[in-house]
C-alpha cells in the first residue's frame, strides 16, 4: 500500500513536470513572434498613404515622402520627385506625420 503511493506522487510530479514544460514552449513561441517584424510592420500600416519623416539610424537626415506599401520588413516610400525608395524596418528609429499648421499647409522648418 505504501509503495502504491510513493509511485502514485513520483508519476504526479513528472507529469506537472511535464506540463511545466509544455507552458514555457508556449509562452516561449508567444514572446518570439511578439518581439518579431510584424510589430513593426503593424505600427507602419497606419501611416500607408500619408506624408511622413521616416529617421533611419544610418542616415544622419530624415526621408521624407508618402509610404505606399509595407511587405516582409521592407517600407516603400515615394518622394517628391516620384522615385520609389526602400528601406529596411530594421534601421527605422521614428516615423512621424508630416507637421502641418492650422490651415492645412506644410510647415516650413522643422525642429526636432
Amino acid at each position: 500500500m505504501n509503495s502504491a503511493w510513493i509511485i502514485f506522487f513520483v508519476l504526479f510530479i513528472v507529469l506537472l513536470y511535464q506540463k511545466q514544460e509544455e507552458i514555457l514552449v508556449v509562452v516561449r513561441k508567444h514572446l518570439r513572434k511578439k518581439r518579431g517584424k510584424t510589430d513593426m510592420t503593424t505600427l507602419i500600416e497606419r501611416y500607408i498613404g500619408k506624408e511622413c519623416l521616416i529617421y533611419t539610424c544610418t542616415s544622419s537626415s530624415q526621408i521624407t515622402g508618402t509610404i505606399k506599401s509595407c511587405n516582409e520588413g521592407w517600407l516603400e516610400i515615394e518622394n517628391s520627385n516620384g522615385q520609389c525608395d526602400l528601406i529596411n524596418c530594421e534601421y527605422i528609429m521614428r516615423i512621424r506625420e508630416y507637421p502641418r499648421n492650422k490651415k492645412g499647409k506644410k510647415k516650413g522648418v522643422i525642429l526636432d
